[in-house]
């Protein structure tokens, strides 16, 4: 294949966009953006169109009649009219949203089954049901998210007002992606709506059923001069990066999350990406292998792998190796039966693309394969698969599997799995299985992730107050729960005085002329005072009234019987 890469100016933005015409090697093209003072990306050709995805490579799609400067205009207009901003509006959007979901709840999930053959357990517990109960939980909250937080204030200031206010950004970007079309683009829109900003959504045109149902139904229920869905590929997505946006929020690969970054810093646009990157697992001895094989391979082989946080690669002994790959196979054939490509409940990959850059990590591991290794590109099926005796070199290490291979990379102890994992770029989220508390310490204070879960995979997900989002090349920024409306969420620091004659008498010495007096005085109105913490007060108010009223009832019964 063939390319170019061609640089153009947007003198509206005074920045340079890149056009690429896809014939060549994505990952080069990527390379050669990156390694230049030139951001931003535009893949197009006459009538068809390329777009990088999850992995950075190439999908052609057709462009969308959507003009991107007319939808941030329109929305920034409803946001600068104020229609955002009220409590009442924010409510009535997020109820519509809930009811969108409970009524479309089969059209979901049968827009999954289209996209990647997604079984209903799994389409209704990881995407419908969550989005219901993350939604749910926002409207119950939202007044008291919204409300002016009013932090301590030191003694200089006890005569003010301290207060933080809730603002929303103004028109934020939100651009979905396709391994979960409609959590990773629904989710940060709830908490966009929430914080009362304008959003524009753009969902992954590579779901094409996901990203249709998405452009024919949000419009039905909610206000579309203030949530505006745009569709398309790169030419689209060009367009919108042009754009000036107050929020953007990514979700997709470290070498796109890289280019969105970019084409961010041209207008100082405060960003969230949820990248991915190679999430470890570490097991030790002190485990129950069946267990821990369960709830690994369940992490892993849900959406065949096609998630940012599926355990990505093992690190254990050999001893511990060979007793993790006999209990997989029994628990495989379990849940999968003689033949897994039968099951209703594994999914497909996405499409050929994905399915061959899978193919080529299982040809390149043949003598490595101890569970699995079938395959069928008709189907787009990968049998699940895991490879053992795997080196730090061998291509199932170069990048973010995102598919239904899992290696295992033999040590020699917990020392050397940390500094396997502090080697390489900092995950999206480390899981450890042990019953070792001195190993799970070293763990956690030794290594960094964008999040750990002990003993499990995946299911810190499901804690709503647990902030979600990586660091380093997984990612900045953070959501789920409260999270996501904080994301969303300016806060603005105020400090109100008033005219009070003491305050200002107080204050005074503030102003010219200065002397020394002036000084002291100031400088003691500034000093730091620690006055003892207030936490237990509660308690000691329900104590002494506790005890107040049980030493009158004492009296009363006294004198009640010294009367008789």
């Amino acid at each position: 294949m063939s390319a170019f890469v061609e640089t153009h100016v947007d003198n509206k933005n005074n920045s340079e966009v890149h056009i690429i015409d896809v014939d060549e090697d994505t990952d080069r093209i990527i390379d050669t953006i990156l390694n230049k003072e030139q951001p931003v990306i535009d893949v197009s050709k006459k009538k068809t169109s390329v777009t990088l995805d999850m992995d950075g490579t190439v999908t052609n799609s057709k462009p969308g009649s959507t003009n991107m400067a007319d939808a941030v205009r329109k929305a920034r207009d409803a946001f600068n009219r104020g229609v955002t901003k009220p409590v009442e509006w924010r409510r009535k959007q997020l109820k519509a949203l809930k009811r969108l979901y409970e009524e479309n709840r089969q059209a979901m999930v049968d827009a999954l089954r289209q996209d990647l053959r997604r079984s209903k357990t799994e389409a209704i517990l990881l995407e419908v049901d969550y989005l219901i109960n993350d939604l749910s939980n926002t409207i119950h909250c939202l007044d008291e998210w919204i409300k002016p937080e009013r932090p301590s204030k030191g003694f200089v200031n006890l005569l003010d007002d301290v207060v933080i206010h809730n603002d929303p950004y103004g028109v934020v970007l939100v651009i979905g992606a396709w391994n979960y079309p409609l959590q990773l683009l629904l989710l940060p829109m709830t908490g966009a709506i929430a914080a009362g900003n304008a959003v524009i959504v753009k969902p992954s045109e590579v779901a094409v059923a996901c990203n249709k149902f998405i452009v024919e139904t949000l419009p039905k229920y909610l206000d579309s001069d203030a949530v505006v869905v745009v569709e398309g590929g790169p030419q689209e997505t060009t367009e919108l990066l042009k754009e000036k946006f107050d929020y953007i929020f990514y979700t997709g690969s470290t070498s796109v999350g890289k280019i969105v970054y970019e084409a961010a810093t041209k207008n100082l646009t405060p960003v969230t990406l949820e990248l991915g990157g190679k999430s470890p697992v570490y097991i030790d001895n002190t485990v129950d292998i069946v267990v821990t094989a369960k709830r690994i391979l369940w992490g892993k082989f849900i959406n065949v792998g096609q998630t940012c946080i599926a355990p990505d690669y093992i690190l254990c002994t050999k001893e511990v190796q060979a007793k993790f790959v006999e209990a997989s196979k029994k628990v495989l054939k379990e849940w999968y039966g003689e033949d897994p490509q039968k099951s209703p409940d594994l999914c497909r990959i996405i499409n050929l693309r994905h399915f061959t850059r899978l193919q080529a990590i299982l040809d390149n591991s043949k003598d490595k394969i101890a569970v699995g290794g079938k395959y069928d590109a008709q189907d787009k099926y990968i049998e699940p698969t895991i490879l053992v005796d795997v080196s730090p070199t061998d291509k199932a290490m170069e990048d973010e599997i995102f598919g239904p291979i899992l290696p295992i990379v033999p040590i020699e102890n917990a020392y050397e799995a940390i500094k396997f994992i502090n080697e390489r770029e900092k995950p999206l989220v480390s899981y450890v299985f042990t019953e070792n508390k001195k190993a799970l310490e070293n763990f956690v204070k030794n290594t960094t992730s964008g999040g750990m879960c002990i003993n499990d995979t995946v299911m810190h997900m499901s804690v709503e107050t647990l902030p979600f989002g990586g660091v380093g090349y997984s990612g900045m920024g953070a959501y789920h729960g409260k999270a996501t409306f904080d994301t969303f969420t300016h806060k603005k620091s105020c400090l109100v005085k008033n005219f009070a004659v003491i305050g200002e008498k107080l204050a005074s010495n503030r102003y010219p002329p200065y002397s020394d007096s002036k000084l002291n005085f100031v400088m003691a109105l500034m000093r730091k005072r620690h006055t003892p913490s207030l936490k237990f007060l509660p308690y000691l108010v329900a104590f002494a009234f506790g005890a107040g009223l049980t030493y009158g009832i004492v009296a009363w019964n006294k004198i009640t019987s010294e009367d008789l």
